[in-house]
């Protein structure tokens, strides 16, 4: 089960796949199917103002989505491909923007995803 949350702990879309399908790859598919209804009339919002996710998500292919997309992104990198860009040197590029106060955040929407996937309306199955 792949979810994006709210800051308020709602779920805002439920992307359900096989159990040993990685969390990366279905990136994109959960943020597709994002549908926030408008109070009024007009068509649904499905563009976020934010991401944030965690360092499994610091793909090359994720991030120029987000750009793409127009979503801004906390995602913080890994530090093998710190350690990585610095021993390129100048041609290592320029790190992605990182804000730790921002990241902090990240802290009610992993409280929403547990409890999603722990509730009594989900249950595992295995033989």
């Amino acid at each position: 089960m792949h979810l994006a949350v709210e800051q308020g702990q709602k779920p805002l879309s439920v992307v359900i796949t096989a159990g040993q399908r990685g969390d990366s790859p279905q990136f994109e598919p959960v943020l597709e199917a994002i549908r926030v209804p408008r109070l009024g009339l007009g068509r649904p919002r499905k563009r976020p103002d934010r991401v944030r996710a965690d360092k499994a998500y610091d793909s090359r292919s994720n991030r120029s989505y987000l750009r793409r997309r127009g979503i801004k992104a906390t995602i913080p990198v890994p530090a093998d491909r710190v350690r990585h860009r610095l021993k390129r040197g100048s041609r290592g590029g320029r790190p992605p923007k990182f804000d730790k106060d921002d990241y902090k955040q990240r802290h009610a929407v992993e409280c929403g995803i547990w409890s999603q996937r722990s509730g009594p309306q989900v249950q595992q199955r295995c033989q």
